[in-house]
């Protein structure tokens, strides 16, 4: 990402807001995780989207008048005190470089430059959080605003801003490839280390080895990696478990890159070669996902993938004699089969409607039939082009021969 692409961010929310708008987005602060100790901070990702800035304690002002809008970009001060600490903050012309705004002051400056506009600002404009899960400084942050100017109404700019993340632009998909790539490379060699008897934390440790070992220092969210049983809690974090001959391997997971995530789903048997049941399973949730990106293309519904990958996926279970009728495929299949990605793992999104060209969304087909002690998913990242669509993680292994091929059956 470069300057321009957050330039034309800000200028494409502004150019939705009304004439006398002063819009005020907030980067976050640190979460406090245990006695003096902090998680490390990770900047909200749509200051992320307007900015390129991943500071804490950061603002950035727009006021809109005269249809003319006026940026400034508020960060920390020096301090080199704390810097020698935590290390050294954005300085202005950095700031400047990454975000393209021409005006950064020191975030002491702020209450000051709100309260001399109170005479020009007709709206007070945020990012209000509507997930129900706003962060405490995001919401003090907001109320200390509101408190400098009382009489403002409040205009939401959430919408605008989910809107404007749910088409990606160019820079965007190719941060992706680059993250598709990684995340190949990563769960490859989980495939290739695999055996019975490993555990669950040596598969990640595999993992985490490869993002590393290429400059991703995390992931685009915690990874997913289990083994039998385990595989039938859809967030599994404990690492603890032991694959036992026969077992499959579920593991979920992402790279990011330039804050671009993947969101990536392959099982395989930890042994390397399918069993009867295990092959039959997997090819359901591979002719779903064939079949899925058959049809999507822009114009179709974004609503049509979820209820297609399930009225598919149950007549196929169907097929096999493991289910009596498709209308009972939540038996076997538990979750949704898809959701956008972008910035978010999850990406914050408008997709209410028809599909458009940049939409980047997962195709994600889950199989789990307990009974068998299989349990699976198989999805992709599928990005919405001018005529059809195309499958961003198609080269990692994701037919039975080719898997059995890389962990060389």
């Amino acid at each position: 990402m470069n300057s321009s692409f957050f330039s034309s961010n800000r200028a494409r929310l502004c150019g939705a807001l009304p004439d006398g708008a002063l819009l005020l987005v907030y980067s976050g602060a640190p979460v406090r995780k245990t006695a003096d100790e902090d998680y490390p901070f990770f900047a909200d990702t749509n200051f992320f989207y307007l900015t390129g800035i991943r500071q804490a304690n950061s603002v950035l002002m727009c006021e809109k008048s005269g249809g003319e809008v006026k940026e400034t970009l508020f960060t920390l001060p020096p301090d080199p005190m704390k810097e020698r600490w935590t290390g050294a903050r954005i300085t202005p012309d950095a700031a400047h470089a990454v975000s393209g705004v021409a005006d950064v002051r020191p975030v002491t400056e702020l209450c000051d430059a709100v309260r001399k506009c109170s005479g020009s600002a007709g709206t007070l404009a945020f990012d209000l959080d509507d997930m129900n899960a706003s962060s405490p400084s995001q919401t003090r942050f907001q109320a200390a605003m509101r408190e400098l100017l009382p009489a403002l109404p409040v205009v939401d700019v959430r919408p605008d801003l989910r809107r404007l993340r749910t088409v990606k632009a160019p820079c965007e998909i190719e941060a992706m490839r680059r993250a598709e790539e990684l995340t190949r490379l990563g769960i490859l060699s989980m495939m290739r280390a695999s055996r019975p008897g490993m555990y669950e934390y040596e598969y990640k440790a595999v993992w985490d080895s490869v993002l590393t070992s290429h400059g991703c220092l995390e992931p685009a969210f915690p990874s997913i990696i289990s083994a039998g049983k385990n595989n039938f809690c859809i967030h599994y974090y404990s690492y603890t478990g032991q694959a036992r001959d026969g077992d499959m391997i579920l593991n979920d997971v992402g790279a990011q890159f330039d804050g671009v995530h993947t969101d990536v789903s392959r099982g395989f048997p930890c042994n390397g070669k399918f069993s009867d049941r295990q092959r039959v399973l997997f090819e359901c949730a591979y002719r779903t996902s064939e079949h899925m990106f058959g049809l999507l293309r822009p114009g179709v519904p974004m609503s049509f993938v979820d209820s297609e990958i399930h009225r598919y996926c149950g007549g196929l279970l169907c097929d096999i004699g493991l289910l009596d009728k498709p209308e009972n495929e939540a038996r076997y299949m538990w979750h949704g089969g898809a959701h956008h990605v972008g910035f978010d793992t999850h990406d914050m999104t408008d997709a209410r409607g028809e599909m458009m060209p940049g939409w980047v969304f997962c195709v994600d087909v889950g199989i789990y039939v307990e009974e068998w002690g299989i349990g699976f998913r198989l999805e992709d990242n599928c990005l919405i082009t001018k005529d059809g669509c195309e499958n961003l993680s198609k080269d990692t292994p994701r037919t039975v021969a080719d898997i059995e091929a890389a962990m060389g059956h």
